[in-house]
């Protein structure tokens, strides 16, 4: 992921949209919420666990080290993308009942 150029919001949005910590966090906390307000609480945490895989990634140096510029932006859309499959989780398991 060397090719990253300085905040591009296309790069932020894939890298958000592929974080596994942020798919596997929110669906499971999805699942397990017992009202639709904890979603945006999934979301949250999910984009937390995904800052902090960016952060091993880069401390491993499977990603450069450097800033990719929009942090902020990154977390916002990860926080966004955590409160859809939290919403996913939550909607297949109470269609699952």
């Amino acid at each position: 992921m060397s090719g990253l150029q300085p905040f591009d919001p296309g790069s932020l949005l894939i890298v958000a949209l592929l974080n596994p910590a942020v798919i596997v966090v929110a669906f499971l906390m999805g699942r397990a919420a017992d009202q639709a307000q904890k979603l945006v609480i999934a979301g949250f945490v999910a984009a937390l666990a995904g800052a902090a895989l960016i952060w091993i990634a880069a401390w491993l140096k499977v990603l450069p080290a450097r800033g990719i510029g929009g942090e902020a932006g990154l977390f916002v859309f990860m926080f966004v993308i955590g409160i859809g499959w939290a919403a996913l989780g939550y909607y297949l398991r109470r269609a699952g009942r």
